[in-house]
């Protein structure tokens, strides 16, 4: 190990690595790893109402944007805040940024976020298909998924499926279905080397290599899973080229995938290495490196597969699985009992919400599931879609995932609070507001909290027991 300050000490297998591929440039490179500060950053939810106005009045500082994203800053927001609470932002790192930006989501289209936790490249992504389409965010590690599934709870978005499976897995159920896919490859993390101490902990000279090997295994099932013509984003928070020009390479003459150019309205990028791969075009791919652009190290290229490409060795599609779900406790058909249908129109008549999708029950458990998902049979889902409630003892109590969903909070029987208030609300705590309307959405300006129930100018506590605030 050289020591090159007292803050990091960078391993000599690295050292010389980068000072033979950047030469000249090589005592920026150490000197921005070992010196520089780190930049946090935040984004806004363009899903929520009013959502920039509400984050200038409750961040406490002027905003100050960040260079790859539409909704990014720099900054920091706690995770205790009102703003994160209610899904307002979401905390990322700056470079990070431009995964989701590159992959630039329509509305309407069909996305895949491969490996999604803990979900900044799934909210984003969330945020530009504006409620039409198909995100399906995917974690391998159920830990993982479950952080993921709880970030996109609070984000509101209502066409997000949240699945827990190996690529090679989820392969079976969408062969040739997604117009883009994300593939944010786990890597030897070199990029997070002035952030993570334990990444330099853990890097070995052969580390690069290993975690190419993997990302093959990964690109080999994204790659199953793509439309003919569909758009696939890779990219990685390494510097090593064997995980990124190499990578990119490998994917162009083995799969027949195209390098495709990338557009940003930021100008402080750096362009891919052609000297560190085989094929032509990279230079089309995007590096950030810490010496030359904002953030932390990062790779990302977009890449599209030929209409023609000859994918007779791919499963083919399966046939959409309407109402075919399984209700967990009984096995039966999930379609809502009388009973339950009687105790949803009672609640929707006071919150006409607009339902686009499928009404499906899990057990007790009423679920808003998106037209555009082909099936969930024996799917691993941790969130389908938007759950709605639960059926309890002759009534339903709706949850905290439709209150960060609804789009319009305030054109619902609802309960103006103080920011006191919500501090009390988060702690668990009963709150008082006059009137005796039942169900009600919980709102500080027009920020809805969670559901609470209000009972002769009392409102019974709703927040969920996991994510109250000691």
């Amino acid at each position: 190990m050289l020591k090159i300050n007292m803050k990091i000490q960078l391993p000599r297998a690295f050292i010389d690595k980068y000072q033979e591929l950047l030469k000249e440039e090589a005592a920026d490179f150490f000197a921005a790893i070992t010196n520089a500060s780190i930049k946090k950053g935040f984004r806004i939810n363009p899903l929520k109402p009013n959502a920039q106005a509400m984050v200038e009045k409750y961040y406490p500082e002027p905003l100050q944007k960040a260079p790859y994203a539409k909704e990014g800053y720099l900054g920091e927001v706690s995770g205790r805040s009102l703003l994160h609470q209610a899904g307002y932002v979401y905390s990322q790192e700056p470079s990070a940024m431009i995964v989701a930006s590159v992959a630039d989501a329509k509305p309407g289209e069909k996305i895949l976020d491969l490996c999604a936790a803990p979900g900044g490249k799934s909210t984003q992504l969330a945020g530009q298909l504006h409620q039409q389409g198909l995100l399906v965010a995917n974690e391998i590690m159920p830990k993982r998924a479950k952080i993921l599934s709880e970030n996109l709870e609070r984000w509101g978005a209502r066409n997000v499926v949240v699945t827990n499976h190996a690529p090679e897995q989820l392969t079976q159920f969408f062969p040739k279905f997604f117009d883009k896919i994300v593939v944010d490859a786990p890597c030897s993390g070199e990029g997070m080397f002035r952030k993570d101490e334990e990444a330099i902990a853990q890097w070995q000279i052969d580390t690069p290599l290993a975690c190419a090997k993997r990302q093959k295994t990964i690109l080999n099932e994204a790659v199953k899973m793509l439309k003919p013509g569909g758009e696939l984003i890779y990219s990685t928070c390494t510097f090593a080229p064997e995980e990124n020009e190499a990578i990119i390479s490998w994917l162009v003459e083995h799969h027949g995938l195209t390098i495709e150019p990338i557009e940003l309205s930021s100008q402080s990028v750096s362009s891919g290495r052609n000297e560190w791969g085989s094929v032509s075009g990279l230079e089309q791919t995007i590096r950030l490196w810490p010496h030359l652009n904002e953030g932390e190290g990062h790779f990302v290229a977009k890449l599209r597969l030929a209409k023609n490409t000859d994918q007779k060795m791919l499963p083919e599609a399966t046939s959409p699985c309407k109402a075919k779900k399984k209700n967990k406790k009984s096995g039966t058909n999930s379609k809502l009992t009388k009973e339950q249908e009687q105790l949803w129109q009672a609640f929707y008549r006071q919150f006409p919400i607009s339902l686009t999708g499928q009404l499906t029950t899990f057990g007790d458990h009423l679920w808003l599931v998106p037209q555009e998902l082909p099936t969930l049979q024996e799917l691993k889902v941790l969130r389908a879609g938007i759950h709605l409630g639960e059926f309890k003892k002759k009534r339903f109590e709706p949850s905290f995932a439709l209150a960060m969903a609804l789009e319009q909070p305030k054109h619902y029987p609802n309960c103006q609070l103080s920011l006191a208030d919500w501090e009390k609300y988060v702690r668990g705590q009963t709150i008082e507001c006059p009137g005796n309307q039942g169900w009600v959405v919980l709102i500080v300006d027009e920020i809805a909290i969670g559901f609470g129930k209000q009972v002769q100018g009392l409102i019974k506590n709703f927040y969920p027991k996991g994510l109250r605030l000691n």
